[in-house]
């Protein structure tokens, strides 16, 4: 990068050494600066004169925030101040600290300042009214910078922990919206180092200073776009973007002033001055000031090169993003045109023959000085090009009405286990197996496979000039489908981890308007549904076996265990605007249907976030509620229903209401769910890859919080005795019904197959843990006293045990409390069931 050979500008002592802050006025007439001494200087831009001094203020200025009519000063000995630019005067202490101020913000139009100081509040005034204060007490170390994005509804708050906090001031109460750890260096709050997040003109990202001396350019949801590296060998001390967002200019420790190009992150233009740490575009002309820690100012006008000059002179530049989105367009997403074809252009109406005007020789399509009627206020007493005067129904109406077409609620297509681009990287699909990660390396990806268990099965990566947007990952094999493209049809690739043949993977090629919209991989099947209305079936090596029409439009997504498929959505609408979600169930190898467009059952008002098989091969969905369901008995036509398995909202470590998190699923595998813990208002996971939790299935049978721990009530204390019980009573009801679900999911699940000897053993297992809930539930009942007997005697009628050793353990549990009726009325039911006699239920 060769030095620019510009001339250099000459330095003005403003201040005597020590920090030194500037700001432009928004209209750019003047340029204000403040440091270590109590004199503030105004300039008035285009002029060589002198500035204004405005004298007696406060010494040790370490902030200055300026509008077109007054400017605020922030000093050492913790006073914030508003100055008028209009008088040149002290107006009025706005705010004291009792520590030093550290930075100041205002927002876009002037009516609020936020102040941040060594305490551990951030502060933000109403300028106009002094006691209109908003509190941020969120951060744990002192905050070192402050930003307001274009449109003043986000705060930025730099910490001097390392940690990057966006705050949403739009309500009285700033809500928290994303924090960033790892993003910036832990600096001192006196740092000449700067960690200051710079937004974007357009207000969709902001560039700030990361740890490796690059600058990260990183989303308003918290996503890393792209970076401008390699230019500073030390520590960025200064950032700002150009009024239009087309250029940043970049100062460091190592003298360098860098001019980047917004769109190619490269470097323009290098300058070479020391001790810059302040530093400013003009809102309007080609000229920037900076500030040095020797007190002097660098008016420099001209400073971007006669070649670049364009680039800031042309209109608004977007963020630089990986994938913008405001660019990019996705084969997911379906413009809905409810069966209406779109309308013609309408053709002119031709004149009537013989109509007057031909004989009058008029031209009522003039629109010229000749006409005897303008239509200058539009009240539509012109003519149209028809000859017709044009419809106005606000003159006839006290409001006009547009036609307004119903648009349903459709939900959008989903690839279970993946996430979308973050910056440059995705995943593609995370499970037990492994996961699979993508990389966006401009002319092409670069995918990672990685899996848990590397005994058995080696990581590898490969080159993808495909560019694969869906996979799914098993023990088998990894499989991928890539968009159409410029560069041909939709492809979809299978690569099986082991084989005895030289070679194994396959790719085949869709018809050129078809494109995969949901994948799935079983043990022996390839499944993809397209957006042809099809739902593809291959064997794992390439052999179709079907081709079918889903009879579900649009399709949401398709998941497979073994043989069986499950294909799921969007079907008729409901009453309150959205498709009703339908799933149909089908054995591929005995070509038998299970359920045929069956409901899908999940929160009120929430989507599909994933639909996975469990490890048994139950179908499950869980919602972006945070809920799990399993579908029960659904290899019985007619006999499914879904049932809620746990809900995330009701787990135990959220009770206390001080954890905000959420939970990406991952699998529902030996008995548990398997998730990952998404803090900070994360939607997505993302790297580095981490951790799996997992949770016993809890089903929501009550409100009682359960107890867990069977030490953690005081036993002397009576309320908390009785909530002890109360709480105990709930984790059995709880049991009872878990364990009863359980033993049905895999009753029906060897019902459909060969049983092993082991199998059966696990069924009669799980049998008697049913019937020991109930035993304890019956416990419970008979200590509380004979006002209970009716609902312990129900208890002992649910016991499943047919050799009658339950009936007469319920029994003896009655007894031990002297319960004497209980006792015999229990022993009447067990001779009963040893008779038979309960097999059917009796006609009265």
């Amino acid at each position: 990068m060769a030095l620019v050979n510009h001339p250099r500008v000459r330095g003005r002592p403003a201040h005597p050494a020590g920090p030194t802050f500037l700001a432009y006025t928004p209209n750019g007439k003047n340029l204000v600066t403040a440091g270590s001494n109590n004199v503030i200087r105004v300039y008035e831009h285009g002029s060589d004169g002198e500035p204004v001094n405005i004298d007696d203020c406060q010494e040790n200025n370490m902030a200055v925030a300026v509008t077109n009519d007054f400017f605020i000063t922030g000093a050492e000995d913790g006073t914030v101040c508003m100055y008028s630019l209009k008088t040149n005067e002290y107006e009025k202490l706005l705010t004291r600290s009792t520590l030093p101020i550290r930075d100041i913000a205002l927002s876009p139009d002037g009516k609020w300042a936020a102040v941040a100081s060594d305490e551990l509040t951030v502060k933000v005034i109403n300028t106009e009214d002094m006691m209109d204060v908003m509190y941020i007490r969120d951060c744990p170390k002192p905050p070192k910078h402050l930003t307001f994005d274009p449109s003043g509804s986000y705060l930025s708050i730099s910490c001097t922990n390392g940690l990057v906090y966006v705050y949403s001031v739009s309500t009285k109460d700033p809500e928290l919206v994303n924090t960033f750890d790892g993003l910036i260096l832990a600096l001192e709050a006196d740092s000449e180092a700067s960690s200051r997040a710079a937004w974007h003109p357009d207000g969709r990202a902001f560039a700030i200073p990361a740890a490796t001396r690059d600058v990260q350019v990183v989303s308003r949801e918290g996503d890393k776009q792209r970076a401008f590296t390699g230019g500073h060998g030390a520590d960025i001390t200064a950032l700002s973007w150009s009024p239009n967002g087309a250029l940043l200019a970049t100062t460091g420790a190592d003298k360098r002033l860098l001019l980047w190009d917004t769109k190619t992150q490269t470097a323009l233009a290098k300058y070479e001055y020391s001790n810059i740490i302040n530093f400013v575009w003009h809102p309007t002309a080609n000229a920037a000031s900076f500030a040095t820690s020797d007190g002097e100012i660098f008016i420099y006008n001209d400073f971007v090169p006669t070649q670049h000059i364009p680039l800031l002179q042309a209109s608004l530049t977007p963020s630089p993003f990986i994938h913008d989105p405001l660019s990019e367009t996705t084969g997911n997403a379906r413009k809905l045109t409810n069966g209406l074809k779109p309308t013609a252009p309408l053709r002119p109406r031709h004149g009537t023959p013989d109509s007057l005007d031909d004989i009058l020789n008029s031209d009522v399509e003039a629109d010229g000085p000749d006409n005897f009627v303008i239509d200058d206020d539009g009240a539509g007493y012109a003519l149209n090009g028809n000859g017709k005067r044009p419809s106005n129904p606000s003159a006839l109406l006290p409001y006009a009405k547009r036609p307004a077409f119903f648009q349903p609620h459709v939900h959008p297509v989903l690839q279970p286990g993946s996430t979308p681009w973050r910056g440059n990287r995705r995943y593609l699909t995370l499970n037990l197996v492994g996961f699979i990660w993508a990389v966006d390396q401009d002319t092409h990806h670069t995918v990672t496979v990685e899996f848990y268990d590397r005994e058995f099965h080696r990581d590898f990566h490969f080159t993808d000039a495909f560019r694969y947007d869906k996979a799914c990952l098993t023990t088998q094999g990894a499989l991928f489908s890539c968009p159409p493209g410029p560069s041909g049809p939709a492809q979809i690739y299978y690569r099986p981890h082991e084989s005895w043949t030289a070679r194994a993977d396959w790719r085949l090629e869709l018809a050129r308007d078809e494109e995969v919209m949901s994948l799935a991989l079983s043990e022996g099947y390839i499944v993809a549904t397209t957006s042809a209305g099809y739902e593809r079936v291959w064997t794992l090596f390439g052999v179709p076996v079907r081709v079918a029409a889903v009879g579900l439009s649009p399709v949401v997504s398709c998941a497979a265990w073994r043989d069986y498929i499950l294909t799921l959505g969007n079907g008729p609408v409901r009453a309150d605007g959205a498709c009703q979600l339908l799933c149909s169930i089908e054995n591929v190898k005995r070509d038998s249907v299970c359920q045929a467009q069956f409901p899908v059952s999940v929160s009120p008002g929430a989507g599909v976030q994933s639909v996975l098989f469990s490890d048994k091969g139950d179908p499950c969905v869980y919602d972006d509620r945070g809920v799990l369901f399993v579908l029960q008995h659904w290899r019985h036509m007619a006999q499914a229903r879904w049932v809620p398995l746990l809900d995330t909202r009701r787990l135990e470590r959220l009770a206390s209401g001080r954890k905000a998190e959420t939970y990406w699923p991952v699998a529902v595998a030996e008995g548990r769910f398997h998730c990952i813990i998404l803090k900070g208002g994360d939607r997505y996971p993302y790297f580095p890859r981490p951790l799996l939790s997992e949770f016993d299935f809890e089903v929501p049978v009550s409100a009682v919080p359960l107890m867990r721990d069977v030490d953690e009530m005081d036993e002397d204390d009576n309320e908390g005795a009785r909530d002890r019980e109360v709480r105990e009573s709930a984790r059995l009801d709880e049991l009872y019904v878990r364990s009863s679900l359980l033993h049905s999911l895999f009753e029906d699940a060897l019902g459909s197959t060969r049983a092993t000897r082991t199998q059966e053993v696990e069924l009669g297992r799980m049998e008697v843990e049913v019937d020991k809930s109930l035993l304890q539930l019956l416990n419970v009942e008979c200590r509380d006293g004979d006002e209970r007997g009716m609902k312990a005697l129900e208890i002992a009628g649910l016991l499943r045990d047919r050799s009658g050793k339950m009936l007469e353990a319920a029994g003896k549990i009655a007894g031990r409390y002297g319960r004497n009726v209980l006792e015999g009325k229990i022993t009447e039911l067990a001779d009963k069931k040893l008779a038979g006699e309960d097999d059917e239920d009796e006609l009265e």
